[in-house]
């Protein structure tokens, strides 16, 4: 029998501190990669690489193994930085194919209930870039949360006086939606943010 401190129920610790991870996939997980020697060894060494090789760009703060970034270095339009949340949804930006420009990525979104003010952000270093004189606008990419509107919020009063174009994400309906099952705000949303044809 196992006792809390052996390896394996350690291991089954590590695993349920993932995102989305309970009790019973962090043991099935653990036992899937105990079926074969070979995927502990993998997954082991793709860890230990990420720890070593994985860091944040100085010009953007995206995770890369490069600095700066392939998109900080590469043919970019430099005067359109888009501004994130997180690395993630820079990666899911880039997957659409539809921007051409930079990113900024804040590390986190303003939340006063989990203890992050605007200090906690890389918002200091965007006023920087923008400052930098080569930026025409920012495009304000955050969640459509309550933390990342309150970001936006922030962000659109503190870079108004800079005189760069502010803009934000359009949202509404997905498309492929009945309108019949959104939800009310996002249907406000939408409306709000309506386009003439």
């Amino acid at each position: 029998m196992l006792t809390k401190s052996s390896s394996l129920m350690r291991l089954v610790g590590e695993l349920k501190k993932l995102p989305g991870v309970g009790e019973r996939t962090a043991l099935r997980l653990a036992f899937h990669l105990l079926k074969s020697p070979r995927n502990l060894t993998a997954l082991s060494e793709s860890l230990c690489e990420v720890r070593d090789r994985v860091r944040p760009c100085s010009t953007c703060f995206a995770i890369t193994e490069n600095d700066p970034c392939a998109i900080c270095s590469g043919n970019r339009d430099s005067s359109i930085i888009c501004v994130v949340e997180n690395s993630q949804d820079l990666m899911a930006l880039e997957r659409s194919n539809a921007y051409q420009g930079v990113y900024h990525v804040l590390e986190g979104a303003i939340s006063p209930l989990s203890g992050i003010g605007p200090s906690d952000l890389r918002i200091t270093e965007l006023v920087k870039r923008i400052e930098a004189g080569q930026v025409n606008e920012v495009v304000i990419a955050t969640n459509f949360t309550v933390e990342g509107e309150a970001t936006a919020l922030y962000l659109t009063r503190i870079l108004k006086p800079t005189g760069v174009r502010i803009s934000r994400l359009a949202h509404g309906i997905p498309l492929g939606s009945d309108i019949e099952f959104v939800d009310a705000a996002t249907v406000q949303w939408a409306l709000q943010g309506r386009n003439e044809l």
